[in-house]
């Protein structure tokens, strides 16, 4: 393991990732996925990786083993061959699969396809017996809506085993150079499990060169026996860096920063540090990047973490007329179990998130780096920039990692801050930026939380666009002073503050009264029930009391019914509790409307400083100062 806390003018990598970052000779065949029986842990359900369609059969993480009668396919999420994200994205114009068998008598495996709509069909058969390997081939040539492949095995007259099985295409020239860039703040224990999980599995870690970890915490990861142990593994290959805290945005372009100096052609993989890894999910990118017909971003797909059956969406976008992320791409299929549903579609992605992202070289060359926006929406600006410069982003089914849900968080948190300042800033790159159309959606959404008591999260939104307002300068530290502050200045809201059930201020467990919502309002008439709404909270029209409510029914609609309310946090570890306070209500109303009034009038020219300022804040020469900071 190399070391560094300093960063040279150019880069801080070593000598050996610099000779190791160079193009590889291509094998004859290249290895785009291996079929894989069990997951990384027992956490994860082996009926994602192949199902047990009759019979007895024992799984291994690379082997099967079928009982005489027994049928195994791998019509599962990790099992098929996205065949139509090939078809349509890449140089490939066959694939093969090929497997090893030890056969007690005759036995039987076909290859079989669907197509967008999730018809299935026989593509090839052979018969195997004894030992030795056998392959099956067909052509892609009938995938470009949608449609996988897999395989499918019957142990007619006696026990079958099946091993190293692996789907091959035709080698390209060369093999690129890859990298995988870890970005970690004071999450030492997950980070040090991610990287062991890398270090697992030496056959996909054959084709990674470097492994950055980007330390930017107190807690090192550098100091967990668990990391220590799995850098004598990895070697030369990785190289630790402590830099200071720069978000997500700094720790990831780090590694960006580090590899683009070294080899303008490198694929770069970026992950977050507290993901449940699939290393297969590495390979599968990698591979599929080496095939594309021009540099592309490659994406692997998100599973939740404590549902780790179900996917969360097949691809996303943004709509930034609205200032909104996380948008399921037309035919995408979202939050659903992937035990009993298949993505048949081909789904076209506006970006991709960076709990495991794919960005070639080339696009740093030709777009620069991301914006030190520290957190969120970094990658959102990043795909959307990308695309504008001609480099498609593919987030590739079967390749996914499991992430942490997004309902367990609860929204009234200073990340709302980066949320709304940096979506504007995108918005403002990247799109008409209609400030009236913008400020009215906005008002709307400060009101809403002034009606159901959430002041603190109406003050951090009206903060952010205060800073945005306040143009590209805000950017200038990275992030660190906006983080200290909004965090300081969120204090003095009681309900951003989360207690014990059990040991609520000022409320007796016998005083709460559990109120569900009723119907929502319709769509055509919410302005008018927020006005509403606004209006009773203002006279003091409340009902009296304490109500007690679930988080999936605090709607604001519902919330600003009453006087007070407690709320369970979405992390369903505590409740927040909400009061109508008058007073905070009038100054955040006063100050909503001035700021929008500045925002109509100045959003034009703070579009023109943020399109100014782009070029100077993503170049390598405002990110080393930044981490030399």
């Amino acid at each position: 393991m190399k070391e560094s806390t300093s960063v040279a003018p150019v880069d801080g990598s070593t000598a050996a990732v610099q000779s190791a970052l160079t193009e590889h000779r291509a094998p004859d065949r290249l290895v785009v996925a291996r079929g894989l029986f069990t997951g990384p842990t027992t956490r994860v359900k082996d009926d994602l990786y192949a199902t047990i369609v009759r019979g007895r059969a024992h799984r291994e993480r690379n082997m099967v083993h079928l009982e005489k009668g027994a049928t195994v396919d791998t019509d599962t999420y990790f099992g098929r061959f996205p065949a139509s994200y090939f078809q349509r994205w890449t140089a490939v114009t066959e694939a093969t699969v090929g497997f090893r068998h030890e056969a007690a008598g005759r036995a039987v495996v076909a290859l079989r396809g669907s197509d967008s709509g999730g018809h299935s069909r026989v593509l090839a058969t052979a018969e195997i017996d004894g030992s030795g390997t056998a392959q099956l081939s067909a052509k892609l040539e009938s995938y470009l809506d949608g449609g996988s492949m897999w395989v499918e095995f019957t142990a007619i007259d006696g026990a079958l085993t099946v091993s190293e099985l692996e789907w091959t295409v035709a080698a390209p020239p060369v093999i690129r150079p890859a990298a995988i860039a870890i970005c970690t703040f004071n999450r030492a224990d997950d980070c040090a499990e991610t990287v062991a999980a890398i270090a697992s599995d030496p056959t996909m870690l054959s084709s990674i060169d470097a492994v950055y970890v980007v330390d930017q915490g107190t807690d090192h990861v550098s100091e967990r026996a668990r990391f220590t142990e799995v850098a004598e593994t990895l070697g030369d290959k990785l190289v630790y860096l402590r830099q200071p805290n720069l978000g997500g945005a700094g720790g990831f372009t780090r590694g960006m920063f580090e590899v683009s100096a070294i080899n303008e052609h490198a694929n770069l993989i970026l992950m977050d540090d507290d993901i449940l890894c699939e290393p297969e999910s590495i390979l599968r990118m990698n591979a599929f990047e080496n095939v594309t017909v021009e540099p592309m971003l490659v994406g692997a797909q998100m599973l939740y973490l404590m549902n780790p059956d179900h996917l969360h969406v097949s691809a996303e976008e943004a709509d930034l007329s609205k200032l909104k992320a996380g948008r399921w791409a037309a035919g995408s299929r979202h939050d659903v179990n992937l035990l009993k549903k298949r993505q048949n579609k081909r789904v076209d992605a506006g970006y991709n998130a960076w709990w495991s992202c794919l960005i070639p070289a080339e696009v740093v060359a030709e777009i620069g780096l991301p914006l030190p926006m520290f957190f969120q929406w970094d990658d959102i600006e990043y795909g959307i920039r990308a695309r504008e410069a001609g480099f498609v982003t593919v987030t590739l089914p079967g390749a996914g990692v499991w992430h942490a849900d997004f309902h367990w968080k609860d929204r009234d948190d200073w990340a709302k801050y980066f949320s709304i300042r940096n979506s504007l800033i995108a918005a403002a790159l990247h799109s008409e930026f209609d400030a009236k159309s913008l400020s009215k959606r906005m008002t709307r959404e400060i009101t809403q939380y002034l009606v159901s008591m959430q002041y603190g999260l109406a003050y951090t939104m009206i903060r952010g666009i205060e800073d945005f307002l306040d143009g590209p300068k805000v950017l200038e530290d990275g992030g660190q002073a906006a983080l200290a502050s909004i965090r300081e200045e969120r204090k003095r809201f009681p309900e951003t503050v989360k207690h014990p059930a059990t040991n609520i201020p000022g409320i007796r467990n016998a005083d709460l009264v559990t109120r569900f919502a009723g119907y929502e309002p319709d769509k055509s008439r919410l302005d008018m029930v927020l006005a509403k709404r606004a209006a009773y909270q203002w006279l003091g029209r409340t009902q009296r009391g304490v109500a007690s409510i679930p988080v999936a029914e605090a709607h604001w609609w519902h919330v600003s019914l009453f006087d007070s309310a407690v709320i369970t946090d979405a992390s369903q570890s505590g409740v927040r509790v909400r009061r109508r306070d008058k007073e905070t209500a009038r100054e955040l109303t006063a100050r909503t409307a001035k700021l929008m009034k500045r925002f109509r009038e100045d959003a034009s020219a703070t579009q023109r400083e943020y399109r100014d300022a782009l070029p100077r804040l993503t170049s390598r020469e405002n990110w080393a100062r930044l981490y030399r900071q």
